[in-house]
């Protein structure tokens, strides 16, 4: 069990561990999980055989493999590496490459912002349209980082069942409004919506990021191919423009209705987004005119995987599920996101909507953070495959043998996870930030003119 300890007991610690041989062993494990800072103990073996039975390597014990974790709060390693996949995947759907044909960035594209509705005043940073500062509703002056932007004025007058609800069925949401965005473009181009999948495939991928008002928003790419996806023209008569009026057309005119029993009382619910809606058409990398307004593929692409890893942002909710009220009293968050998970604990208590409890500590959003359609790009699966497949044939490559004439048995069983010193852990964390501030400090002077 580890107890809490001050800063300057935790610094004695670490140095007294900061022996060469603890930090080989830690620094070993680290690189081998990629600075995992969760890592999972598998303890079994592997045996390579060839076709003869002769072995030629065999490795048993304990061995350590990433947790995969995706928020950077649990694990910047694993993060990090989630970001860095969700890039490839969504950049190959813009720009091509991984078996996407360089073709797709010649087709519309567009990003595109999707906000929830208001469920009451909140406290902002507001300006003029000349860029002046203005105070705030409640009179005051807020700056950036003011724990109270996003909040609501009056609490006692804000629609939080309102707001979890919506958070709930925001996926549905975002898939009525794809239904809604085929139809709107097909009555565009003047043909019936039947025959739109004869005519045009709607590829997209969305993330979806925690606003500081405690609810999400849904940036996503959508391109328009032919019927057939990726490796085929977009009809003629598809441009930006004509996308842009559908996806304003499709947002305005997308609801969800619902009827739902909630301490006893039956009504319908309407679900539907919210007024500010952000187009922008999307444009290659290497374009040199003006802009106007649009965002590169490769900065979108960027930006998108950042957002893929956060969690709930400046909402500081827990990354775990809640498990009781008692919880919920222990968690040292903002009010207005205690009151948020404190009503989706509340409604979860409804039939049909106990859901609400599995993931108030998300205030309610149960959708993926990234999501794609079939044919927009290629998919986690493939770039972790790949990834194994280069680690299986870099090991059988070690031992001058080929795949194909080998035979591989693993036997392995989960016996843990994470470190056994908080110290051993602390030091592992050096060690990665290190390795980061170094490709960061790269990676600038690849892109510096």
């Amino acid at each position: 069990m580890i107890t809490e300890h001050d800063g300057s007991s935790l610094a004695t610690r670490i140095t007294n561990r900061m022996t060469p041989a603890v930090i080989r062993a830690v620094r070993a494990r680290a690189e081998a999980t990629g600075g995992c800072l969760q890592p999972v103990h598998l303890t079994g073996y592997r045996t390579i055989t060839d076709t003869t039975g002769r072995i030629l390597d065999h490795t048993a014990g304990t061995v350590y493999a990433p947790c995969g974790n995706r928020r950077e709060t649990v694990c910047p390693a694993c993060s990090d590496r989630y970001a860095a996949d969700a890039f490839h995947l969504i950049r190959a759907g813009m720009t091509g490459g991984k078996t996407i044909p360089e073709t797709v960035a010649d087709k519309p594209r567009l990003f595109i912002t999707l906000t929830a509705p208001s469920f009451g005043a909140v406290h902002g940073r507001r300006t003029t349209r000349t860029g002046r500062r203005i105070p705030c509703t409640c009179g005051e002056y807020h700056h950036d980082a003011d724990p109270r932007v996003g909040t609501a004025l009056d609490p006692g007058t804000y629609d939080y069942p309102g707001a979890v609800l919506w958070q709930g069925h925001a996926g549905e949401l975002w898939h009525a409004f794809t239904v809604r965005l085929r139809r709107e473009i097909a009555t565009a181009a003047g043909i019936r919506a039947g025959d739109f999948a004869d005519h045009a495939r709607l590829s997209y991928a969305k993330v979806a990021e925690y606003q500081r008002r405690g609810l999400i928003h849904f940036h996503a790419v959508i391109r328009l191919d032919g019927p057939e996806g990726p490796h085929d023209p977009a009809p003629e008569w598809a441009d930006n423009a004509l996308i842009e009026h559908a996806v304003r057309a499709a947002v305005e005119n997308t609801t969800v209705t619902r009827t739902l029993t909630i301490d006893g009382a039956t009504a319908k619910y309407v679900f539907r987004w919210g007024g500010q809606v952000d187009v922008r058409p999307i444009r290659p990398a290497h374009a040199t005119e003006p802009d106007g307004g649009e965002i590169t593929d490769r900065a979108l692409a960027g930006y998108i995987a950042k957002y893929a890893t956060k969690g709930t942002s400046t909402s500081e909710v827990p990354d775990r599920p809640i498990r009781s009220e008692r919880a919920i009293d222990a968690l040292d968050v903002h009010p207005h996101h205690r009151r948020m998970i404190t009503t989706a604990w509340a409604l979860g208590a409804n039939e049909g909507l106990a859901y609400l409890r599995k993931w108030a500590h998300m205030l309610g959003f149960r959708g993926h953070f990234l999501t794609k359609s079939q044919r927009y790009s290629i998919t986690f699966t493939t770039i972790r495959g790949d990834r194994r497949t280069h680690q299986h044939l870099a090991t059988l490559d070690a031992t001058g043998a080929s795949a194909d004439t080998v035979l591989v048995v693993n036997h392995w069983k989960h016996t843990g996870n994470g470190y056994g010193h908080h110290e051993d852990r602390e030091i592992a964390e050096a060690i990665y930030e290190g390795k980061r501030m170094q490709r960061k400090e790269k990676l600038t002077k690849e892109e510096r003119p």
